[in-house]
């Protein structure tokens, strides 16, 4: 079985070269299950409905956020209004699983790939130098109680590389991959763990590289010299996919290999 996951998209360049390339990636490697996270999809800042729809037309099965899924209200809206069992399944886009109690979505996402195979797929968020999350390892650990799937995804969306670390040897042989996002910077430790759970620190953004991480670097220059606030914008030059590949055993979960991928125009 194999999966890919796409790195977090930024903005209207990343979504062109997602676009451009996801679809002859997927066909390549006969991909029986796209993930993307896409929580700077919307000018570099959250998700909309429509852009929701619009990845799920180019394949994907389930998207993932992170620190900026309520930047945009429609998505709140979405996630507290569509029916589970609708077309448009509001589960099928998840915020981070361990949010303080009571916000709106789900996750956890569990389904069944078009040959028949159960997966699952949890966002979690780090905890250290990131706001409103309760504690990942434990909240990942009860998780996994209720999951009967074999073939299981997690897209770790974290600040500080030791905790990421950290989360794929606490997940290790328990899940089959640990995909850490959030820094924008494709991390090279692409790697299978000892007990077969494929990871990656950060797998990088799918936006534009000619930048500082997604934004116009004239603007984030000016804050630093500066000190002056500033509105950022998403920047558009030089877009990349990064994305991560993995081909795991359908019947234990366990990672065969993991691939790093890096594509532009």
């Amino acid at each position: 079985m194999n999966i890919l996951f796409v790195g977090d998209i930024f903005g209207s360049a990343g979504r062109k070269i997602v676009a451009e390339h996801i679809g002859h990636i997927r066909e390549a490697h006969h991909v029986d299950l796209t993930v993307i996270n896409a929580e700077n999809a919307a000018g570099g800042f959250g998700v909309t409905p429509q852009i929701a729809d619009d990845l799920f037309d180019l394949g994907a099965d389930v998207l993932t956020t992170g620190n900026h899924v309520w930047d945009k209200k429609e998505l709140i809206d979405y996630l507290n209004s569509v029916p589970p069992d609708s077309q448009q399944n509001p589960r099928r886009v998840l915020r981070p699983l361990n949010l303080y109690p009571g916000v709106p979505g789900h996750g956890l996402f569990q389904g069944v790939t078009h040959s028949g195979v159960p997966f699952a797929v949890i966002n979690l968020m780090g905890r250290v130098y990131m706001n409103g999350t309760n504690d990942p390892f434990r909240a990942i650990d009860d998780a996994l109680k209720t999951i009967t799937a074999k073939v299981i995804l997690v897209d770790f969306h974290a600040e500080v590389t030791s905790e990421k670390v950290a989360m794929g040897w606490h997940l290790d042989g328990r899940v089959t991959a640990v995909l850490g996002t959030h820094t924008h910077v494709p991390t090279a430790d692409e790697r299978i763990l000892h007990h077969g759970t494929a990871y990656q620190t950060d797998v990088g953004m799918s936006g534009p590289y000619d930048s500082v991480i997604g934004v116009e670097k004239d603007l984030v220059l000016h804050r630093f010299l500066t000190g002056m606030p500033g509105k950022f914008e998403a920047a558009r030059g030089n877009p990349k996919m990064c994305a991560a590949l993995i081909h795991c055993e359908e019947r234990t979960g366990r990672a065969i290999s993991i691939q790093r991928i890096m594509l532009g125009e």
